[in-house]
């Protein structure tokens, strides 16, 4: 008996029509290594398989008719009939129902993007589980309509996503602005300040600004444009100086407008906020000692800090933060940095070490050292999560 499965892995990464998750501005990101932050799906069709399920970290998630889970299976099975239509040999899965596991090795739903890398895996999986001859823009359409940061995850390197003008939506996709293999020197130290889910999500959060944000309609018209081009620019020209400014700019902005939200919403914290202060103090010193930045932070729409910077900087920025936030289990190295030494907390030469308060263990729950990756990979039989009779196995299988 043919078994029709495949697995897929996807990255991690930042809306005018809530159905189609049309965005109201164009935005970008930085794909993020996958052999340390992924999401992994295995898609398998079955006609002995009464209805469509999905299984997220081993718990049974409920597809909603209408709903964006149901919208983007509903699309792959569509591109799949397209090509049975043309090819009658080819077996008719399109009509079977699918059972979908997926796992990510990071925390869900606290804002790291895991909607995005889950949506992108789910895409992935199912491409290769329908063998779809698609390019990653074609499918980025459908990823979207399941959580619109997806699009992007489709792509390894800088993605930009392409707001479009289109009402349809059919011009508002990812692009890739340059593959990892341009800029490999770039690297992120995640800041995990809280893994609980977010007590707003991105997609509510985001209509509520839409509805009675009156500095977001500036930012559309007036703002994103222009730093669009300058960061694709910087990025091609691998310029951090530029890159860190506009991404440190469009992130406080971003948050801005989230206060202008009527009423207001806060994603960030008091932690959130107090890593802010020591990356504007480091950078401080770099600048003002005839450098240039040397760090950029970023927040998506919950507290967890993500700050990019070249490879050179990273020891020194881990330092800082372990000093102001000590860790309750050993930094986990993956580059060599500390030359498996025990990270000591330190701060550069002229830091004012008054700019923050130092916090208790567990006010940064962990530290992700990551760097630039790829786009999504199609695994092995051995990494599938569906064991033999089409459900999840068992953690320990």
């Amino acid at each position: 008996m043919t078994i029709y499965q495949a697995t897929a892995s996807a990255p991690i990464l930042g809306k005018r029509d809530t159905k189609l998750i049309l965005p109201t501005n164009s935005s970008l990101s930085v794909t993020l290594d996958q052999d340390h932050l992924r999401s992994t799906t295995t898609s398998r069709a079955d006609p002995s398989f009464e209805k469509d399920r999905l299984w997220l970290n081993g718990q049974e998630d409920e597809i909603k008719e209408g709903g964006r889970l149901a919208t983007c299976i509903k699309e792959m099975k569509s591109l799949r009939r397209q090509i049975e239509e043309k090819d009658p040999s080819l077996p008719k899965i399109s009509s079977y129902a699918v059972h979908i596991s997926s796992h990510n090795n990071f925390p869900t739903a606290a804002g790291l993007a895991s909607s995005a890398s889950g949506f992108a895996a789910l895409v992935a999986s199912l491409a290769a589980l329908y063998q779809l001859p698609t390019d990653p823009s074609q499918l980025s359409l459908i990823a979207r309509q399941g959580s619109g940061s997806a699009c992007r995850s489709l792509f390894g390197g800088f993605v930009a996503w392409q707001m479009g003008e289109r009402a349809d939506g059919s011009d508002s996709y990812a692009v890739q602005i340059a593959p990892r293999e341009h800029w490999p020197d770039i690297h992120a130290l995640i800041c995990v300040v809280s893994d609980d889910k977010k007590g707003t999500s991105s997609t509510s959060g985001m209509q509520r600004t839409v509805e009675t944000s009156t500095l977001l309609q500036h930012r559309i018209k007036h703002v994103v444009p222009e730093r669009m081009r300058m960061i694709s620019e910087a990025i091609r020209a691998r310029d951090f100086d530029t890159f860190a400014r506009v991404t440190m700019q469009d992130s406080n902005q971003f948050h801005a407008v989230a206060l202008d939200t009527e009423p207001p919403i806060f994603y960030m914290n008091d932690v959130s906020r107090a890593i802010i202060a020591l990356i504007v103090e480091y950078n401080r010193i770099a600048v003002e000692t005839g450098g240039k930045l040397k760090a950029a932070y970023t927040y998506d729409a919950g507290p967890n800090a993500v700050i990019y910077a070249p490879k050179e900087n990273i020891k020194e920025i881990v330092e800082l933060i372990v000093k102001y936030f000590p860790q309750a289990e050993p930094f986990k190295d993956p580059f060599g940095l500390f030359d498996d030494e025990d990270v000591q907390g330190n701060v550069v030469e002229g830091f004012n070490q008054s700019v923050s308060k130092p916090f208790g263990v567990g006010a940064v729950k962990g530290l992700i050292h990551t760097r630039v990756g790829d786009g999504p990979r199609v695994l092995g039989a051995e990494e599938a999560l569906l064991g033999e009779n089409g459900l999840p196995k068992s953690p320990s299988a």
